[in-house]
């Protein structure tokens, strides 16, 4: 099968560089050069899942060696305006939920605005956003004032998220309609691996920006900041889109395979999307599927050390009766199993995706229900057994079907919905990654404070967990099994989407005639740099990880 354009350019030269028609790709162009565009951008927005590595400097930005207690009675209103005294960790990681609600939000608000501009105009912006949403939060951390860091890093760069999320996935889909899993799972893997990348690089630029004054936070932000813009510019400057109508040589389109009923053969515009019944299925498997996730992802270095205590280091002691430098040696393997983890979140992504090709969303979707839901039912068994490695193994896998939830939906999207407007359905379905990033940690959290309270031991806090996360699991599983085809009366009829599809037309007509197409074919040096500008950080993200992950079974 070819990879290459068979269709014409078309691109008025009317229209400005971050025009859509400007990005509409020519003949020979390789469609491979759009997988380094899309993890550029996926890996600087990833690292969201890397703030938590702000939080404890943070918590001592005053005090620099010591936190300066805020006085008693102090609210978390009250904390988004003191200058004085320092932030409470769980104060810092409403930054992170903010961030992740608000990526939802904007991905619902202005997917469609997407698909009108093309990926390169929300491509830009939402570099502009997310460079600049780290700076305006490096300006709250240097004047102490939370409320700042909230808007730059949880606003303002929660729409640099939703933006930077989808426009890759939309793009890869239509340049991939043969392999939607592996082309969604390549771009959402770039994201999984973003905090790989960027956790270990700003633990570096703290420790050198770090003075008898300043745990040198607001520096790494503002580093990170410009980084992540420039990153992020490049990647959507090599964005393409496909001509109208344009496949794959030798590909059969889905019209044909009318074995399979859940590949539709019609387009839904987004403008329906709230009112059709499959949507919202797929929108509580997806929310139920990241909720059980995200919780245990963000609890995951607790958990290990409160449930098997000494026993991580060889010693017959319950996590209460170690001593200070038997927490720390703990807590070093915790920060590892947090690493092993985060492999297999985006390895997860990448494998997953790509199975789901062949076995079909919806069956990839029932194995992660059920196969997750036994491993949840187990971790009780594991701990009170004391069996590390059951535990490790059973959590390794879950965080792999984390990982690749994010990556199959998006072709399962496509798969019910068609692929015209699947960046602006994406968008909408991403409100389901809002709620799940508020309710899976505080069922996580609250459950385990609520345990505690009760007098349970640490080391059974999160059995009731386990199994209300396997509750969980029902309701997505449940949700997934009544997914249906789509109802024809749903899709755009050939007049509608002729009309969708009318200016692309024009466009192609008039650039065959002026010969202004946006590209020629494809640039090798072009891709050849793309590729080492995501691979040299990748490579060594990934030899950090494997480092910390050799620790935990050193």
């Amino acid at each position: 099968m070819s990879t290459v354009m068979n269709g014409s350019a078309a691109a008025p030269s009317s229209g400005g560089w971050l025009a859509k028609e400007r990005t509409i790709a020519g003949p020979g162009f390789n469609r491979w050069q759009i997988a380094p565009a899309a993890l550029l951008i996926h890996l600087c927005i990833g690292m969201v899942y890397g703030l938590s590595t702000f939080w404890l400097p943070l918590s001592k930005a005053i005090g620099i060696k010591a936190a300066v207690a805020c006085p008693v009675g102090t609210g978390f209103f009250d904390e988004l305006f003191v200058s004085d005294c320092d932030w409470k960790i769980s104060t810092l990681g409403w930054m992170f939920t903010l961030a992740i609600i608000i990526l939802g939000v904007s991905a619902a608000l202005w997917g469609g605005w997407l698909e009108r501009v093309g990926p390169r105009k929300a491509g830009v912006v939402a570099a502009v956003c997310w460079g600049g949403g780290l700076a305006v939060a490096a300006l709250g951390i240097q004047m102490h004032q939370f409320w700042i860091m909230l808007l730059g890093g949880g606003v303002i760069g929660g729409v640099g998220l939703g933006l930077g999320y989808i426009s890759p996935v939309s793009t890869l889909i239509k340049w991939f309609p043969d392999k939607r899993g592996m082309a969604t799972g390549l771009a959402i893997m770039g994201f999984g691996g973003g905090a790989m990348v960027g956790s270990p690089l700003a633990t570096l630029l703290m420790k050198h920006f770090a003075s008898p004054t300043s745990v040198g936070v607001a520096q790494t932000f503002l580093v990170l900041a410009v980084g992540y813009f420039v990153f992020m510019l490049f990647g959507a400057l090599l964005y393409r889109v496909p001509p109208s109508g344009w496949t794959p040589a030798g590909w059969t389109p889905p019209a044909a395979q009318a074995a399979n009923t859940m590949i539709t053969r019609g387009h839904v515009h987004v403008s329906k999307i709230w009112g059709i019944p499959q949507f919202w299925l797929v929108w509580i498997v997806l929310c139920m599927n990241v909720s059980a996730g995200i919780g245990v992802l963000g609890m995951a270095s607790p958990m290990l050390q409160e449930v098997f205590g000494g026993h991580l280091v060889g010693l017959d002691k319950k996590f209460m009766e170690l001593d200070k430098t038997q927490l720390t040696q703990i807590a070093a393997i915790g920060g590892s199993f947090v690493a092993l983890l985060s492999l297999f979140n985006i390895g997860g992504r990448f494998f997953w995706a790509s199975l789901s090709d062949k076995f079909g969303r919806k069956a990839t979707f029932t194995i992660f229900f059920i196969l997750g839901g036994l491993l949840y039912a187990s971790v009780p068994a594991s701990a009170g057994a004391g069996s590390e490695r059951a535990f490790v193994v059973a959590f390794c896998i879950i965080l792999s079907m984390y990982g690749g939830g994010f990556a199959t939906v998006p072709a399962y999207l496509s798969d019910l919905f068609g692929t015209q407007m699947v960046g602006a359905i994406h968008g909408r379905l991403l409100t389901a990654w809002s709620v799940a990033g508020a309710l899976g940690p505080i069922v996580v959290n609250y459950m385990r404070d609520y345990q505690l309270g009760l007098g349970i031991p640490r080391d059974q806090v999160y059995n009731q967990t386990m199994y209300i996360l396997v509750g969980m699991l029902v309701i997505g599983l449940i949700a997934n099994f009544l997914v249906k085809p789509v109802d024809a009366k749903w899709f755009m009829t050939e007049a509608e989407l002729a009309e969708e599809r009318r200016i692309a037309h024009e466009r192609a007509a008039s650039n065959e005639v002026t010969g202004t197409g946006a590209a020629g074919g494809s640039n090798a040096l072009v891709a050849a740099i793309a590729w080492l500008a995501v691979g040299i950080p990748l490579v060594w993200g990934l030899y950090m990880a494997l480092t910390n992950v050799s620790k935990f079974f050193g």
